[in-house]
């Protein structure tokens, strides 16, 4: 059955606005939880400009579903990443002046660093993933560096289907989908599980979920997003039943 994990970085986002405490990561996990959340999704960057150590420590005791911890392939994450022993841990590029994360992690350019990486984290017991275009040269190069899961970047099929208003059946968003499932057909073909993730909403998500064998979805800003006006329980239980309807209608 499709998962959901919910990113909630941008609860800490309205928090460091203030340089204050709330609200609260951790509030905001278990209200996810109880919305259906399947994973609880949280970034801890480098400049640290949400996500705060402290908030993954309390994530990893205090809640009951699984942890998926996105960050940069460096030393000192890693060694956060081994200490803590998050269910998954997420490798993404990193830029400080980005907004967000901007493209998938180049594996192909720098396949023996991130093979050390996932062989760390594997030892630690953690299931390694790699953020990365639906691009499948890049595919083989996860296969062969050890990652276990590879989550296919989705923001340029939901950029193009912002761009064709929100038409599923325009040309442009046909071919962005087109190149998720022929990259999610290879990944499950190399023996890795089939993820996806960024710039997925209630809009555009129903086609992503109905692709075969995609395993779970990561999304963050839509449901935050909802979450004030709706509430983050509801937010999540609204993400979650489109996630299951478009799964049961699959490919």
């Amino acid at each position: 059955m499709i998962e959901l994990g919910v990113n909630i970085d941008h609860i800490a986002t309205l928090r460091q606005a203030r340089r204050t405490y709330e609200p609260d990561p951790v509030w905001g996990a278990v209200e996810a939880h109880l919305g259906g959340a399947d994973g609880i999704t949280v970034h801890l960057r480098e400049d640290r400009r949400h996500i705060q150590d402290a908030d993954v420590r309390r994530l990893r005791d205090l809640t009951q579903v699984k942890l998926n911890l996105e960050m940069a392939a460096t030393d000192e994450m890693v060694q956060i990443a081994c200490n803590l022993k998050p269910e998954m841990a997420m490798l993404v590029p990193e830029g400080r002046h980005e907004v967000t994360t901007e493209g998938g992690l180049d594996v192909l350019a720098q396949e023996a660093r991130l093979k050390t990486v996932i062989s760390r984290l594997a030892d630690a017991g953690i299931v390694t993933s790699v953020f990365i275009d639906a691009e499948l040269p890049q595919i083989e190069a996860a296969a062969r560096i050890g990652a276990s899961v590879c989550e296919i970047h989705t923001g340029p099929y939901a950029h193009a289907f912002h761009a064709r208003g929100r038409d599923a059946e325009a040309p442009a968003v046909i071919a962005e989908l087109d190149n998720i499932r022929q990259a999610g057909q290879l990944v499950r073909k190399l023996g890795m599980r089939f993820n996806a993730g960024h710039a997925l909403n209630y809009y555009n998500v129903q086609p992503v979920a109905r692709l075969a064998c995609v395993r779970e979805l990561h999304i963050g800003h839509a449901i935050i997003s909802r979450s004030i006006f709706v509430g983050l329980r509801e937010a999540v239980r609204e993400m979650k039943q489109l996630m299951r309807e478009a799964a049961e209608r699959g490919e």
